[in-house]
């Protein structure tokens, strides 16, 4: 299972389905994206014999700008008595890239980094000539794979 998220909404790919999981803009805050997501993977599940899920791995972008600790804590909480309590969350970070136009780089952002708070701001232009940029990497949020055990 894949899917992506652009910054205002989320679509799990569930083999030819697309499934949109924010319908409306909701604030970023990793409580009302792990719930959703939750929500969108078992509605997908009771589709199928499943007895128990394992393991649920997430790819999530820097740009998301989701806390792992956040994430972690919010989808045991969520998972409580459902098919994915118990399962080991993983999450998987998708760094930053970006495409200039102007002269075709392809990569990595540059960022600056906070001295009070730890955090990096990235920076969004051209590391090579300060363009414009079209970002190609790191907006995703999305299921990369569950393990189940099947009924």
């Amino acid at each position: 299972m894949t899917g992506c998220l652009a910054v205002r909404a989320c679509l799990l790919s569930f083999g030819d389905r697309l499934i949109n999981v924010f319908s409306i803009y909701h604030p970023m805050h990793e409580v009302s994206v792990v719930s959703d997501l939750v929500s969108a993977i078992i509605t997908e599940l009771d589709k199928y014999s499943v007895e128990k899920v394992e393991e649920v791995t997430l790819v999530i972008g820097e740009l998301t700008s989701l806390g792992t600790e956040q994430m972690e804590f919010a989808y045991e909480v969520v998972t409580k008595g459902t098919v994915l309590e118990g399962s080991k969350l993983i999450i998987e970070t998708e760094e930053i890239e970006v495409h200039c136009e102007s002269c075709g780089y392809d990569g990595p952002v540059e960022t600056l980094v906070s001295d009070y708070s730890g955090h990096s701001i990235p920076i969004l232009s051209c590391p090579k000539c300060k363009g414009h940029v079209k970002v190609t990497a790191g907006q995703t949020c999305s299921v990369k794979n569950l393990r189940i055990l099947e009924a």
